[in-house]
């Protein structure tokens, strides 16, 4: 059995936290030391008796222990690997940035990667991902950092912008489900079943924004199966009537659909993410609308009841009143990890530099490809130019990613503004709303910006 280190950073995560405990649990070639950092010190101390617990389990094959650390810098001396999942902020200011843009009619549906969120995330996430960066430089430089934290590209772009060396690279789930549609279009059109990770595909893009314009099993083209696929659910969506059931972070994938028949390559991301990418009057003009093409609105409030209900859940089982399960999450950190440690061989989409693997984009932004992973080295796949669309829109946002990072260099959050004003979701908005929604929301987080010491407002 591999023995390695892990420093957990937001090791109090009620989510990825426990998901990869139990994954670690169900692996028998690795074990070692998982050490847990967190600003909310009580919640790293509840998961760590959690993940001590599940080690109890019958099932449990890995052989780990889970420590709290008091700093970030006692978490990563040593460590192997990195793994970031925080909340940048609190809900609080999370509710700020996703609602109080509806005063001005816009709707955010996730409200973590892009718009006004994007802006505002951005503005908290970056001075706590300098100081990650430079507290990796410093005491483990050779760990391979993975990022799970929204906004993806931002905080992963973050960590190289800080420590140019850093083997860092981002995890995503989203094109995992994209994978499962083509699976479905798959098996309606030739009864053939085919796992997720049969599906060869080539994604290209920005994280959430990321795209399909190459899809096969075997021998088998997908594309033209796809396209029948479109065909036959565009109308009502993959849920049919039934949607409203898919809950309030799922939708029916009809916008994800609809792109396809007006551009002929696959959204590789939930429909919810991709329209925050979008014109506003393509899918989120108002509430109507979005009904229309069948995609919920998460309100913040949600967000707040679930992080709730995994504080008490945390505390029974920490407690002994409530029972701890482990099961195989689906992610594909642990197969990374492995990969990374020469135990086996991986091929799977992350979000990491271009170095040339999307020549259409400008080159060192974050991007998301598929990458081969082997012992110590991640090298990204060459996937080609992108499409024409949505490579003019990508290479927008990614202009808005260099502007938030030059907010940050300068301490001038003008920048933040100037970022504001080019938001694609944004354009129908006279300068004057967007001042408006900016001087609202500002002062309401203003306890995470000190970092942005002038301004040329």
């Amino acid at each position: 059995m591999k023995k390695i280190k892990i420093a957990y950073i937001g090791g109090g995560s009620r989510l990825w936290a426990r998901g990869l405990m139990s994954d670690l649990a169900m692996e028998p070639e690795l074990g070692g030391e998982v050490t847990l950092y967190d600003i909310d010190h009580q919640a790293a101390v509840n998961n760590a008796i959690i993940g001590n617990l599940m080690m109890k389990q019958e099932k449990a094959v890995g052989d780990w222990v889970f420590k709290v650390a008091d700093t970030l810098e006692d978490a990563l001396f040593e460590a192997d690997f990195v793994f970031i999942s925080i909340l940048p902020g609190t809900f609080d200011e999370m509710e700020t940035y996703v609602h109080v843009p509806e005063k001005w009619g816009i709707y955010q549906t996730v409200g973590d990667t892009t718009g006004p969120s994007g802006v505002f995330r951005s503005l908290i996430m970056m001075p706590m991902y300098e100081t990650f960066a430079k507290a990796i430089e410093k005491i483990c430089p050779n760990a391979w950092v993975i990022n799970f934290t929204n906004p993806m590209t931002m905080c992963v772009q973050m960590l190289y912008h800080v420590f140019p060396k850093i083997k860092a690279f981002g995890n995503c789930h989203e094109v995992f489900y994209v994978q499962k549609i083509l699976a479905r279009a798959l098996k309606e059109a030739t009864g053939i079943e085919a796992p997720r990770h049969d599906i060869q595909i080539n994604p290209q893009g920005i994280n959430h924004f990321t795209w399909i314009n190459y899809a096969s099993f075997k021998d088998i083209d997908l594309m033209p199966i796809y396209r029948d696929f479109v065909e036959k659910y565009h109308a009502v969506g993959l849920s049919g009537d039934d949607w409203i059931h898919v809950g309030p972070f799922g939708s029916a994938e009809r916008v994800k659909l609809d792109l396809f028949k007006r551009y002929g390559v696959i959204a590789a991301a939930g429909d919810r993410h991709l329209v925050e990418f979008l014109p506003h009057d393509w899918y989120t003009k108002d509430k109507s609308t979005i009904e229309f093409w069948r995609f919920f609105l998460t309100p913040v409030s949600l967000r707040k009841q679930i992080k709730e209900y995994g504080n008490l859940s945390a505390i029974r089982i920490a407690q002994g009143l409530e029972p701890v399960h482990i099961s195989v999450s689906g992610e594909e950190g642990i197969l990374q990890l492995k990969a990374l440690l020469g135990m086996t061989n991986l091929m799977t989409n992350i979000n990491i530099p271009n170095y040339g693997q999307i020549p259409n984009l400008p080159l060192g932004h974050v991007v998301e490809t598929n990458a081969v992973f082997r012992r110590d080295d991640v090298k990204p796949v060459f996937t080609g130019d992108m499409p024409k669309f949505p490579a003019e829109l990508t290479i927008k946002h990614i202009e808005n990613h260099q502007r938030l990072l030059k907010a940050y260099d300068t301490k001038d959050l003008a920048y933040a503004l100037e970022a504001l004003e080019h938001d694609i979701s944004l354009q129908h908005l006279s300068k004057a709303d967007i001042k408006a929604m900016f001087d609202d929301i500002i002062p309401k987080i203003n306890h995470y910006l000190s970092h942005y010491s002038k301004t040329t407002l």
